[in-house]
């Protein structure tokens, strides 16, 4: 039976997991979420904002809960999993977004350290997120937050990029192997002035527009990001698995550092 139009970004009954939930992005995907109706987890290391935003969720009459969850202890994430189905009874949407990178060096300068850490947080983490999730949902979607980086050259920011690639590639093989019960696709954000990426870029705010060529003629903010995770969630987009989405104003960054992320 054909469905009108906006019941189809109805996510009543749905429950989702957001990492990296606590600001920026991850708490616009969530508030985003609870908009239309689903129940939602909100994840990450900092307890005080996961708390905060499951907080105002729920004082604008949605549901949600606050888990304090770091994403690269596999332990903690199954343990994500699981509190989300004994709270609200299942799981059907996950969102891998946290992430990031705040340094920025020519890869033959690259500490080995911080590209293992990047690795960990960027790549890793998003296999264990997709995999665990996937144990739980018996029907639904899995958006990993990407990034342009891993679609070019990224100078000085390499690491992140290789990682993000790498999450592309996660994204479209996994697609395959989990359709048609669960879809896999990602969100490629450009330029959102969260903290960190004002933290990498050495950029403020108002000089984003001169660094970043945008056509659209404005930065981007985390309810754009949560509105295309919204449609990739919703049954808006039954038939779409594997897809990259970039949500950038139509922007070709300049090179240097894509990271958006906020965990």
């Amino acid at each position: 039976m054909t469905r009108i139009v906006p019941d189809l970004f109805d996510l009543t009954g749905h429950v989702a997991v957001v990492t990296g939930g606590g600001r920026g992005i991850g708490e616009g995907i969530a508030k985003s979420f609870s908009d239309a109706g689903s129940a939602v987890v909100v994840a990450a290391r900092r307890t005080h904002e996961v708390e905060r935003v499951a907080s105002e969720i729920r004082d604008a009459g949605g549901k949600a809960l606050a888990v304090t969850a770091d994403v690269t202890d596999t332990e903690a994430v199954e343990a994500l999993a699981q509190a989300a189905v004994k709270e609200f009874g299942k799981l059907t949407i996950w969102v891998n977004n946290a992430g990031g990178s705040a340094v920025h060096s020519p890869l033959v300068d690259l500490d080995r350290e911080e590209w293992d850490h990047t690795i960990a947080l960027n790549l890793t983490a998003v296999f264990v997120g997709c995999t665990i999730a996937a144990k739980y949902i018996d029907k639904g979607s899995i958006i990993n937050i990407s990034s342009g980086a891993g679609t070019k050259a990224v100078p000085k920011s390499g690491h992140y990029g290789a990682s993000k690639a790498g999450t592309n590639s996660l994204t479209w093989t996994l697609a395959a192997e989990l359709a048609p019960d669960i879809r896999v696709n990602a969100v490629m954000p450009g330029a959102i002035p969260t903290e960190i990426m004002l933290q990498a870029t050495g950029l403020k705010e108002d000089e984003i527009l001169d660094a970043w060529d945008i056509p659209m003629g404005r930065v981007g903010t985390p309810q754009d990001i949560g509105a295309a995770c919204l449609y990739l969630a919703s049954d808006a987009a039954s038939w779409v698995t594997g897809e990259l989405l970039r949500v950038g104003g139509g922007a070709k960054p300049r090179g240097g550092n894509f990271a958006n992320s906020d965990e």
